[in-house]
């Protein structure tokens, strides 16, 4: 074994083995996925209450509140290069839609949902685990 080899193996045989996501991990990811899609997709209220407390979620006014922050950011940023805001209303009262110009005012994500997915998944994130948590409970009935 050359000593470029015995130096890589030694290197290699020092990383932390790959970690695997666990139940939980992917059971969070799964409801994350899930109720963003229910607001994006089905413009859905995501609701749930655990046992004895109060009810938690995020609605479909919040989810457009963010997106207009996110939006409005992105406009002061000047990080839109066309009057996509302009075109989208002027569509909009029209009653069509302009899938270009809302992309262009969004911006761009590898979410599977787009950056309203990412936006909804963003507002999701803290409520993750109480949900998860609810959901037990309601099984355990």
């Amino acid at each position: 074994m050359s000593a470029l080899r015995k130096a890589q193996f030694e290197h290699d045989e020092l990383l932390p083995p790959p970690v695997s996501e666990t139940t939980r991990e992917l059971a969070r990811s799964e409801w994350l996925h899930n109720a963003a899609e229910q607001l994006v997709r089905f413009g859905c209220d995501v609701m749930f209450q655990r046992r004895l407390k109060s009810a938690q979620g995020v609605t479909l006014d919040q989810l457009a509140l963010a997106v207009d922050e996110h939006v409005n950011k992105r406009l002061a940023d000047c990080e839109i290069e066309n009057p996509a805001l302009g075109f989208l209303l002027i569509v909009a009262t029209q009653g069509h839609v302009d899938r270009v110009a809302a992309a262009e005012l969004l911006g761009e994500s590898a979410h599977p949902l787009g950056k309203l997915g990412e936006i909804a998944e963003g507002l999701l994130q803290p409520l993750a685990d109480d949900a998860l948590i609810a959901q037990a409970e309601a099984d355990a009935q």
